[in-house]
């Protein structure tokens, strides 16, 4: 996934954190990993997006100065998919791992106390 070279800063910095894309067929994944600047983008969420829901916000969140502009960029192909893609930058040598699941007697705790809690309701 390549970014035009005015947005790779903020993107860096983690003040972009997503994208829209208009292509004829999907070209990442989710959990993908995508080389940039020496790091890395990771790609989070894809969602399929209208034209019509590309708004100002959305162009701003992307790091476009308007819709407008967002479009003259993300319109250069045949496509006619549009994808909103939300990801994360990964700096060089980072490791991006995965939030821990709860521990099993975290678990079981959490279960007590909702019995508890459930007693006292009917009590």
């Amino acid at each position: 996934m390549l970014f035009a070279k005015r947005l790779r800063q903020g993107i860096a910095r983690g003040r972009i954190r997503c994208t829209v894309r208009i292509w004829t067929n999907l070209r990442v994944r989710v959990g993908g990993r995508y080389p940039m600047e020496g790091g890395h983008v990771v790609v989070d969420s894809i969602e399929r997006i209208r034209l019509c829901d590309i708004t100002p916000d959305l162009a701003g969140e992307s790091g476009f100065e308007s819709a407008a502009d967002l479009l003259r960029v993300a319109r250069h192909g045949k496509g006619r998919n549009v994808y909103l893609i939300r990801f994360h930058y990964l700096r060089p040598g980072a490791w991006d791992t995965p939030p821990e699941p709860p521990s099993q007697s975290m678990v079981r705790g959490a279960a007590r106390g909702r019995r508890r809690g459930a007693r006292a309701a009917t009590s």
